[in-house]
């Protein structure tokens, strides 16, 4: 055999040897790569028990994006069990599933319509999450400064208060005080991990909170009074949101009620001529029609929201 063939097998054969180990060495890589982010994304939220996540690989795509990074702040403060990827699954789902009962119900024309009402409304749901999860905390909070005062009353330092605190508290006090003390036991400030808190759920009455808490650490003074009227503060502004909140129910059913009385318009009209909605959205002064009122419907609610909007 000549021995240029002889040399140029060898060398063939050797670099697919490098390349079957190259590529080895790159999956393997991969492989560790993955469980290091699925480890540390799991210390953050513990996984509990019999919780099969789902969609991994597209969670972690997802969380390299900044798309994917504001979801995951947004289901931090909501205190939702889900991961970035599980959410955006299930609203893919959604809406491809609001678009063809849109298209199959009214119009081909309302299917992007209803799409983008439903991504429109996965936001909304976290939204209304957040303040939902922000309105029960502020409910605890009076008993949270009451905890604090007894505590501190007798002789712990305001470090070992919180962790009290958090042992005694319910969801969602009780996990977001864990978190506050899990970041003071690694070393962060008492400052820096109460400003995080009032980050995750944004309130007058724990901004209230979190400055004498942060101004009797740093200059010291008579935290127990000061948590003492505190807590009945605090009991009088509950009992105040909870009378606007009823008397302000029925405004805000109306607001609800509004795009409702259009959507059942739509479906009534269908029913009663069907196919009328189809010949309605097939031209351009038709289409046009529908999107006018859809925005004028939209402006009633949000003006609706607006006017019904009392901070205590």
């Amino acid at each position: 055999m000549n021995p240029y063939v002889s040399l140029t097998l060898a060398a063939t054969l050797l670099s697919c040897l490098f390349v079957i180990w190259g590529v080895h060495a790159y999956s393997k890589g991969r492989a560790q790569r993955a469980a290091l982010i699925d480890r540390l994304s799991a210390s953050g939220a513990p996984e509990p028990l019999g919780r099969v996540r789902r969609f991994r690989s597209l969670d972690r795509r997802l969380r390299r994006t900044q798309l994917g990074k504001r979801i995951e702040i947004k289901l931090a403060t909501t205190g939702l069990d889900v991961t970035p990827g599980e959410f955006f699954a299930y609203m893919l789902a959604s809406v491809a599933a609001v678009w063809l009962l849109a298209a199959s119900l009214l119009a081909p024309f309302f299917g992007p319509v209803a799409g983008a009402i439903g991504l429109w409304s996965a936001n909304a749901f976290l939204t209304w999450q957040r303040t939902r999860r922000t309105e029960r905390f502020i409910s605890q909070l009076p008993e949270l400064a009451r905890i604090l005062a007894n505590a501190t009353q007798a002789g712990l330092a305001l470090r070992t208060a919180i962790d009290v605190a958090a042992e005694e508290l319910e969801a969602p006090a009780g996990e977001e005080l864990t978190r506050v003390a899990d970041r003071l036991a690694i070393g962060h400030s008492i400052e820096e991990s109460l400003s995080e808190l009032t980050e995750r759920l944004p309130s007058r009455e724990l901004v209230v909170l979190v400055s004498t808490l942060v101004l009797s650490a740093r200059a010291g003074g008579a935290i127990v009074g000061s948590l003492r009227n505190l807590t009945v503060t605090l009991e009088q502004r509950k009992e105040t949101r909870r009378e606007v909140r009823t008397q302000l129910s029925q405004v805000t059913a109306t607001a609800y009620l509004v795009p409702a009385i259009g959507l059942g318009s739509l479906l009534l009209v269908n029913a009663m001529m069907p196919g009328a909605l189809d010949r309605m959205t097939g031209a351009f002064i038709g289409q046009t029609a529908v999107l006018v009122s859809i925005g004028l419907f939209t402006l009633g609610f949000v003006l609706i929201r607006r006017m019904s909007k009392i901070d205590v």
